[in-house]
């Protein structure tokens, strides 16, 4: 029997072709996030491996924790970033999961004159007196009381705050809860809080908080450690719960983490701020990835978690370059299985 070869090799072109065809019109090369300010130096550093290892663009926009969540409820983004863990009952609520991508240092930055990173430290206490308008200046006695031997001016404390909600204002006041309890009282936790100092200024995300300190001399604001480092801003060793002064290091960072009990925590809602231990740094937390159990899109969560999957088994030395604690090996296969179980992609 003979083969028209013509025809064998136009027919075998023309199933390829519709293969093709059929794949790329199946695929996604582009996937959208919003969130944490506190996350965007890795996510962006992550994005631009992955697509260019992958082809796939990431467009994650910092908008801040709460506009995150916000954002993900509304299906307007496929996967969501907050710095505030939400319950297990919004979860519920809103059809979500959660889980830690990434963990890392917030750190208080000051602009004093002459002042150097790490030079000066404060403790939780004074750091929420300042916070609360009742300590206004740098050569305040308690002030100096920690810093004995350091010249502190005589010049005016202006507060600089998140404006927006923000997952790293939620941890921040977390631990000025857990170590004023006049804060707590008076101020509390939260993405947003009512700051009591006078003249306290507001900015929008980490990078509104760096501009302003950076700028306005005697100013005080909290950011995420790569912020302060990228804007070269002065940070302030703290003191931490075991009453040792402690600094903004991946080693101090790591041992704040390492009280972790990701297993044992539904919704991997775990706070790390104020931990034990001579080394852990007193501000510490993490980011959680927020998606839908029950996508409209499933190919789309489906890139989401193939991203996440792949930053996990490939982003560790991205996150270290930016003083970022990665996601450890035995926690991401917990992560993995809790995707497999709760998120329906068929």
């Amino acid at each position: 029997m003979k083969f028209n070869k013509r025809l064998i090799a136009g027919a075998i072109f023309a199933a390829t072709a519709s293969f093709a065809l059929s794949a790329h019109a199946e695929g996604v090369d582009k996937i959208t996030g919003a969130g944490s300010s506190f996350a965007y130096p890795i996510i962006s550093k992550w994005a631009a491996a992955y697509k260019a290892e992958k082809g796939v663009e990431v467009n994650y926009q910092s908008v801040g924790s709460g506009a995150g969540i916000k954002q993900i409820i509304a299906n307007t983004v496929d996967f969501g970033a907050s710095d505030a863990p939400m319950t297990v009952e919004d979860l519920e609520k809103n059809d979500l999961t959660q889980w830690p991508l990434i963990m890392g240092g917030i750190v208080v930055v000051a602009n004093i004159p002459g002042n150097k990173q790490g030079e000066l430290t404060i403790s939780g206490s004074v750091l929420a007196d300042i916070l609360m308008g009742k300590i206004t200046k740098w050569n305040d006695p308690a002030l100096e009381k920690l810093n004995p031997g350091k010249k502190l001016p005589d010049l005016a404390i202006t507060v600089v705050h998140r404006s927006d909600a923000s997952g790293t204002t939620a941890i921040f006041t977390n631990y000025l809860s857990k170590v004023s309890p006049e804060w707590k009282e008076k101020v509390g936790e939260g993405t947003t809080v009512n700051w009591l100092s006078k003249g306290n200024l507001g900015g929008k995300g980490n990078e509104g908080v760096a501009s302003y300190t950076g700028r306005i001399k005697g100013a005080i604001g909290y950011v995420e450690y790569a912020y302060a480092l990228q804007n070269k801003l002065p940070y302030m060793d703290m003191i931490n719960s075991a009453g040792k002064r402690v600094a903004p290091t991946m080693k101090n960072f790591g041992a704040a983490a390492a009280h972790a009990d990701w297993k044992g925590t539904p919704g991997f809602r775990v706070v790390l701020t104020d931990q034990p231990g001579d080394d852990s740094w007193p501000i510490t937390g993490s980011t959680f990835a927020i998606v839908h159990t029950n996508p409209q899109n499933p190919a789309q969560v489906q890139a989401v978690l193939d991203f996440f999957k792949w930053s996990m088994a490939n982003g560790q030395k991205a996150a270290e370059e930016l003083h970022y604690i990665p996601i450890p090996g035995s926690v991401a296969e917990m992560i993995e299985a809790s995707w497999a179980e709760k998120i329906k992609l068929k």
